[in-house]
C-alpha cells in the first residue's frame, strides 16, 4: 500500500514540475490585411477590432493592420488565400461581394470563395445610393427617366459601389454610369465633392457612421435616392426600398432572384477570414476570441463612441452563406456576368 501511495505521490510531483504548455499565439504577431484604403469603414472597424481582439486570444498576440487596397479588395483576397501562410497569423478583411467575380469566372480570381476559413463579421447592413443635391435627380424615378444619368464612383467590380447601382439598373431600369478605379471610400467621396462623379453607393451603416455624411445631411449637400433591403430603414422612412420598386415596376422573376443573390452580400457585412488549410484548433481559437470581442463592453463602448454599429455574425453562419451563394443555376450566373460587365 505504501509503495502505491509513494508511486502516486512521485507521479503527481513529476507532472507538477512540467512547464505549462505555451499558447501558440504567445509572442506572435497577427497581420490583419484590409482590402481597402485607410480611412474607410472597413479600415476603421479593423483598427478598432485589432485594439481589443488580442486580449481574448490565449497568448495575447500583437496585431498590425496592413492596408492592401485595389480591385475592390480582390488583391487582398488573393493574397490571403494563396500567398499568406495558413498558420493563423494572417487574417483578411475583404469586401464580401467579390464572390460575384468568381461566379462570373473572372480570370483575376485566385481563390475558391467557400474554402476560406470564416471567423466572423462585425456588422450586417443594407445599401443605399446618395447623390449630390444640386443635380436634377431628386428621386430614383427621375434617375430612371433621365437621358443623361448620374455617374457613380466605385473602386472595382464586386464592391458595393459597383454592384448596387448595376443591380438597380438591371431590376428597375435605371442607367447609372460607373467610374471605377478609386482606391477607397475617401477617394470616392472626394470625387463626388469635386463633381467628377455625382453619386455613390455605400452601406446604410456607412451613411450614418460619421463624416463627411453627417455634415452633408446637415447642410443638404447630398441626399439618398434608394435603399436595398426588404423594408425601409427606420432612419430613412421617406426613401423607397428596392423590393417596393421591383413590385412597382413589375420586375421579372429572374431579376428578383438575381437581387436575392447579390444582396446576400449584406448578410456577410464586414467579414474576417483565413486562408484554407489552417489548423482547426487555431480557427476555433480565433472564432471564439472574435465572439468574445464582439461582446466585450470595452469594444462595444468604443464602437458606440466612434459611431460604428455592431451586428455580428459567427464564422459558422458566414460559412453557410458562402456555400449557398456559390450554388446558383446557370441563368442567374449569366445575369451576374452581365451585371458586372463580364
Amino acid at each position: 500500500m505504501m509503495s502505491i501511495l509513494f508511486g502516486l505521490f512521485f507521479l503527481l510531483a513529476w507532472n507538477s514540475s512540467l512547464p505549462a504548455q505555451t499558447p501558440f499565439y504567445n509572442g506572435k504577431m497577427i497581420t490583419l490585411v484590409v482590402g481597402t484604403s485607410a480611412g474607410g469603414l472597413y479600415d476603421r472597424y479593423a483598427r478598432l477590432i485589432a485594439e481589443h481582439w488580442s486580449k481574448h486570444i490565449p497568448g495575447n498576440p500583437t496585431f498590425v493592420v496592413q492596408n492592401m487596397p485595389g480591385a475592390g479588395s480582390l488583391i487582398a483576397a488573393n493574397h490571403v488565400y494563396g500567398v499568406a501562410k495558413p498558420d493563423g497569423l494572417t487574417i483578411g478583411s475583404i469586401v464580401p461581394a467579390i464572390y460575384f467575380n468568381q461566379l462570373a469566372g473572372q480570370k483575376e480570381v485566385r481563390f475558391d470563395y467557400p474554402k476560406f476559413n470564416w471567423i466572423g463579421s462585425v456588422d450586417r447592413s443594407d445599401n443605399l445610393i446618395y447623390t449630390r443635391s444640386d443635380t436634377p435627380f431628386k428621386t430614383i424615378h427621375e434617375v430612371r427617366r433621365a437621358t443623361q444619368p448620374p455617374k457613380c464612383s466605385a473602386t472595382g467590380t464586386g464592391t458595393v459601389g459597383h454592384y448596387t447601382p448595376m443591380l438597380i439598373n438591371e431590376t428597375i431600369g435605371t442607367k447609372f454610369e460607373l467610374v471605377l478605379g478609386y482606391p477607397g471610400a475617401p477617394e470616392m467621396d472626394l470625387a463626388v465633392e469635386k463633381n467628377e462623379t455625382q453619386c455613390r453607393a455605400l452601406s446604410v451603416v456607412s451613411w450614418f457612421s460619421g463624416e463627411p455624411y453627417q455634415t452633408w445631411r446637415t447642410n443638404g449637400f447630398a441626399h439618398v435616392l434608394i435603399q436595398t433591403g426588404k423594408k425601409r430603414d427606420e432612419r430613412l422612412p421617406q426613401i423607397p426600398a428596392l423590393n417596393e420598386l421591383m413590385d412597382e415596376f413589375k420586375t421579372e422573376d429572374i431579376g428578383r432572384r438575381l437581387a436575392t443573390v447579390v444582396l446576400a452580400s449584406g448578410e456577410f457585412g464586414r467579414p474576417y477570414l483565413l486562408p484554407p488549410g489552417i489548423p482547426a484548433e487555431r480557427l476555433k481559437i480565433l472564432r471564439e476570441a472574435f465572439v468574445k470581442t464582439m461582446a466585450d463592453p470595452g469594444f462595444f463602448g468604443e464602437a458606440k463612441r466612434r459611431n460604428l454599429e455592431v451586428k455580428p455574425s459567427t464564422g459558422e453562419e458566414l460559412e453557410k452563406i458562402a456555400k449557398e451563394v456559390m450554388g446558383q443555376p446557370p441563368q442567374v450566373i449569366e445575369r451576374m456576368k452581365k451585371l458586372i460587365g463580364n
